[in-house]
C-alpha cells in the first residue's frame, strides 16, 4: 500500500458534491482531531454568508472529519484541495508525519493534527487553511461576536442568508459553535 494521505473536513467539502474532487478520496471517516472552528468567515463565493474556518481565537473544539486520498503523491493531494477550494497553495495546511515539512497558522491546530495522525499512523495530513477575516470583510468591520456575527447575517441580501442558512444547516452534525447554535433558534431557522 502506498502512502497514507489524509484530508481534514468540517464544512462544504463534506456535503457540496465536487465530482473531480471526489473521485480523488475515498468515503469521510469521523473520527479525526478536535479544531477549534467557527463560522467566522465571510465567503465572497456564497454572497458573504459566514463559513467555517479554524479560528484559534473564536473557535469551539469539534472533532472534524477525514477521508483518504486515492493519490500517492501529497503534492498530487495539495492541487486537489486548491483546485476544490479554488484557492491558492498558502491557504492550504499540510503536515508530514516525518516532521519534513509543514504548513498552518496555528500551531495549537498543527499540534492536535499531528498527535492525531501520529496515533493512526498517517503520513501526510492536508486540509483548508483559510483565515477569519470578519473584521476585515464584513460591513460591520468589528472584531467577530456572536453578536456581530448575527448583524452580519441579518444585514444580508436575500441570496446571502439563503446561502448562510444552507451552510450552517448542512454543515456536519459534529460543528457545535456558538453561532451555529444561536443562528439555529428563532428567528433565523423556525
Amino acid at each position: 500500500m502506498g502512502i497514507k494521505i489524509a484530508i481534514l473536513g468540517w464544512g462544504s467539502l463534506l456535503w457540496d458534491r465536487h465530482a473531480e474532487f471526489d473521485a480523488q478520496h475515498e468515503d469521510w471517516l469521523f473520527d479525526g482531531p478536535r479544531l477549534k472552528l467557527e463560522f467566522s468567515r465571510v465567503s465572497e463565493s456564497r454572497k458573504q454568508a459566514l463559513t467555517l474556518v479554524i479560528d484559534a481565537n473564536n473557535g469551539a473544539l469539534c472533532r472534524v472529519a477525514y477521508a483518504f486520498s486515492k493519490r500517492g503523491n501529497p503534492e498530487n493531494t495539495i492541487c486537489d484541495l486548491m483546485s476544490r477550494e479554488r484557492t491558492k497553495r498558502e491557504n492550504i495546511g499540510f503536515y508530514f508525519l516525518d516532521g519534513s515539512r509543514h504548513q498552518s497558522r496555528d500551531p495549537e491546530a498543527t499540534e492536535k493534527i499531528s498527535t492525531w495522525a501520529r496515533s493512526k499512523e498517517i503520513e501526510v495530513v492536508v486540509w483548508t487553511d483559510l483565515s477569519s477575516n470578519f473584521k476585515e470583510d464584513s460591513p460591520c468591520g468589528q472584531d467577530f461576536s456572536v453578536k456581530t456575527a448575527i448583524a452580519h447575517v441579518a444585514a444580508l441580501g436575500a441570496d446571502g442568508r439563503v446561502k448562510a442558512a444552507e451552510y450552517v444547516w448542512r454543515a456536519p452534525d459534529f460543528v457545535d459553535t456558538p453561532l451555529r447554535r444561536a443562528l439555529q433558534g428563532p428567528p433565523w431557522f423556525p
